[in-house]
């Protein structure tokens, strides 16, 4: 009995560690108001990388055109789209922003990935004092780019950024977005307040939502010191903190949604592209990075699938001891963790039941990054990347 109890503790302890170790980062305040007719609020450009997005391209915009702000522009960069997505954008009409603006994307030039080179030339056509990236499938709600100005401000913060509600409506998203985002908090399990630089490897900022000032966005190099980085958006929070700029991430999960991919083929394409690389640049250089995904793909297989496999093996031929015993006090702690992360995550808690599926596909997704290696392909692009440098 006594071996069975220490056997099921890494279960315990994960879910003990979730509900009472991770912390998530402050929610935004209310909106306060500001004397004047908005001249107290500083000038801000929404940039838009936008390659195919023909899906999502009218509902960011038309939200974001719907903002309370009082002194904003919009710019689109059509980033050599295949399909309708400059002409969708260019059929916006501005709303509430200043100007909306489409910028055809210029040709990729060597060396630079797909996402920085847009981002890059969108901030040379802003003219705002702040410039706030944000992805083409979110969805803004109309207090929220004044809102997260107030809590840059309030926290002093150089690289502003917030986490929204994650949207997950198909089948495939439902079982496998959580063992993703799970495996983030367990990374970065405090975000209450910014790092400092001896911890800049625990800065992280959501790219769907990157507000910074264009004076300083330009002194630190922008997207060009980022030109070759897949997960350009936690190179930049690292960037920022390592050299003693403030990283500040709040939650807006009632203002700002996002979602990710809608078909299993989109999960497994874009999370192939920069998990593996993307916890790479968390780690210093050696055999922790060399080890990482081996480490946590045998992690993986072993914490979510081992015990359910265990049981449907003992059902099927009838076995019983022991080590059965032990696989159903590991499937019970297991389904628990992932019902009540799915709660958390605002889908239905019995998909949590479903955990083994979502942990077989994310266990392929990690095995497939790790086998391509440094070949990464998304959007109809193909890309050879370099290893991470550790600095940025």
């Amino acid at each position: 009995m006594i071996w069975m109890v220490l056997g099921l503790l890494p279960w315990a302890g994960l879910l003990l560690y979730l509900l009472k170790g991770v912390r998530l980062p402050r929610a935004l305040g209310p909106l306060r108001p500001r004397p004047g007719n908005g001249e107290a609020w500083p000038s801000v450009t929404v940039v838009i990388p936008a390659r195919n997005e023909a899906r999502n391209i009218r509902s960011v915009l038309a939200s974001l055109t719907a903002s309370v702000y009082p002194n904003f522009e919009i710019v689109v960069v059509d980033d050599r789209s295949t399909d309708r997505t400059g002409a969708l954008a260019r059929a916006v009409p501005r709303g509430n922003a200043q100007r909306l603006t489409v910028v055809d994307g210029a040709e990729l030039p060597e060396g630079w990935l797909g996402k920085p080179w847009a981002c890059w030339q969108g901030a040379q056509a802003a003219s705002g004092e702040m410039i706030l990236f944000t992805d083409a499938d979110t969805v803004h709600g109309p207090e929220l780019l004044g809102r997260a100005v107030q809590a840059m401000e309030d926290d002093g913060a150089q690289l502003f950024s917030v986490a929204g509600r994650q949207l997950m409506l198909t089948f495939w998203e439902k079982v496998v977005q959580p063992q993703v985002f799970v495996g983030m908090l367990l990374r970065y399990r405090d975000q209450r307040y910014p790092p400092s630089p001896t911890r800049w490897r625990d800065a992280i900022v959501n790219g769907q939502f990157i507000l910074v000032a264009r004076e300083t966005y330009h002194e630190l190099g922008g997207h060009e010191m980022l030109k070759g980085e897949v997960v350009e958006d936690l190179r930049m929070a690292q960037r920022f903190a390592r050299l003693g700029r403030r990283v500040s991430l709040r939650m807006a999960e009632d203002d700002f949604s996002t979602r990710m991919y809608a078909s299993l083929r989109e999960l497994v394409e874009g999370w192939s592209k920069n998990i593996v690389l993307g916890g790479a640049a968390t780690l210093p250089r050696g055999w922790m990075r060399r080890w990482m995904a081996p480490l946590a793909l045998t992690g993986g297989v072993f914490m979510w699938l081992v015990p359910p496999l265990t049981v449907l093996v003992a059902a099927l031929l009838g076995g019983s001891g022991g080590v059965v015993l032990w696989a159903w006090g590991a499937l019970v702690l297991s389904a628990l963790t992932w019902v009540l992360a799915s709660w958390r995550f605002r889908i239905a808690p019995v998909w949590g039941l479903l955990y083994p599926l979502g942990a077989a596909a994310s266990a392929y997704i990690i095995w497939r990054a790790w086998r391509r290696g440094p070949d990464v392909t998304w959007r109809g692009r193909s890309y050879r990347v370099g290893d991470v440098t550790g600095e940025v």
